[in-house]
């Protein structure tokens, strides 16, 4: 049997200075990372079998499943969620980056036209 682990996805306002954080302050290494058009969009870390993914495509995920008629909504558990249900009722928290002056809502709203483009 092949051997398998999970890995937490940490949604961060700015990937660079996330991984800057976990590397530098942590002790972790950077793994590996994604980029395109020069902006990173997720990298992972790791250090002594802990692995995590930094991804800041949260607000482009939410426009997303709104598109595809998925019912999402906000939440607030000590700080704002975006909020799903699967099939059986089981809710999804996904915590938004801080980014002061912004709601969540307006955010995702504002990742739409980007997400829309032809590929």
């Amino acid at each position: 049997m092949s051997e398998w682990f999970a890995r937490p996805v940490l949604f961060v306002a700015d990937i660079g200075r996330s991984v800057d954080f976990y590397v530098n302050q942590l002790g972790f290494i950077q793994s590996w990372r994604h980029e395109e058009e020069g902006k990173a969009l997720v990298a992972q870390v790791d250090r002594q079998g802990c692995a995590l993914i930094l991804s800041d495509v949260l607000l482009a995920l939410r426009a997303e499943l709104e598109v595809k008629g998925v019912n999402v909504r906000d939440g607030y558990w000590g700080y704002p969620l975006m909020v799903i249900h699967d099939l059986d009722g089981n809710e999804l928290y996904f915590p938004y980056p801080n980014e002061a002056g912004t709601q969540p809502a307006d955010q995702a709203q504002a990742a739409l036209p980007r997400l829309l483009q032809p590929l």
